[in-house]
């Protein structure tokens, strides 16, 4: 008999309670960090987005709840993990801080001060950039049941080698899609100044997938080999 659980066992394992407080955590602070430096409610960009993003965390947390709970547990305790590498600690907190001022000041910009003028046609494009860097988020959450939300060798978990799928054409799909996500979400917001914090966002996406990559090359079997088969990081043919 495999050592392995079933999917409904893992299940169980699951804090839902934890799961919906994270989730609607997460929300309040997004709207509050929002609609506060808006200075109104009534900028249908910024609920536009929320119904965006909020809507596919909550239809990928009930996917994942489904078919790979598992990796849903890993994604919600990742970051509190002990064997989290230190340098990763530093960048995700450089990360969370970039990101809150991110957040706050492309309202400022498109809203309280108007100080980007973005046309409709700009908004929509971003909007369609968004959902489809999250419909990537969806194929490389698929495809890698070991897609923490911290750098960390899963020797708990089984962690191998992934290769298929997104992973055959380049070798960091989830961070490439998080980069299409700051600049979707940055013009279907309609903050051109928005545009600053993501350079320094996607600096700090690129220097993590960097160490994350010598990190995986001197600890995870295999994926030296991986290196030389998949030999883009972000984009086919180019890097």
């Amino acid at each position: 008999m495999s050592g392995r659980k079933s999917v409904k066992e893992e299940a169980v394992n699951v804090n839902i309670k934890m799961l919906l407080a994270e989730i609607l955590g997460m929300f309040i602070a997004f709207a509050l960090a929002l609609f506060i430096s808006a200075g109104t409610f009534r900028w249908i960009a910024g609920w536009c987005f929320l119904l965006l993003f909020f809507g596919f965390v909550v239809i990928i947390s009930l996917w994942l709840l489904k078919h790979d709970p598992g990796l849903l547990r890993e994604r919600m305790t990742g970051l509190r993990r002990p064997d989290q590498k230190k340098w990763d600690r530093i960048l995700m907190s450089l990360v969370c801080i970039f990101f809150i001022f991110w957040l706050v000041m492309m309202p400022l910009d498109a809203v309280r001060f108007q100080l980007s003028h973005a046309s409709v046609w700009i908004q929509v494009t971003g909007a369609l950039i968004l959902i489809f860097s999250l419909y990537v988020f969806y194929l490389v959450i698929r495809e890698n049941p070991y897609l923490s939300s911290a750098i960390r060798i899963q020797k708990d978990r089984g962690q191998k080698v992934v290769s298929t799928e997104p992973y055959h054409y380049i070798r960091h799909p989830y961070y490439a899609a998080s980069i299409l996500f700051f600049l979707g979400t940055t013009l279907l917001l309609g903050s051109w100044y928005g545009l600053i914090p993501v350079l320094v966002l996607t600096a700090l996406v690129v220097i993590r997938a960097v160490l994350e990559e010598r990190t995986l090359q001197k600890e995870l079997n295999g994926y030296d080999i991986y290196m030389k088969q998949v030999k883009y990081r972000f984009i086919p043919h180019i890097w």
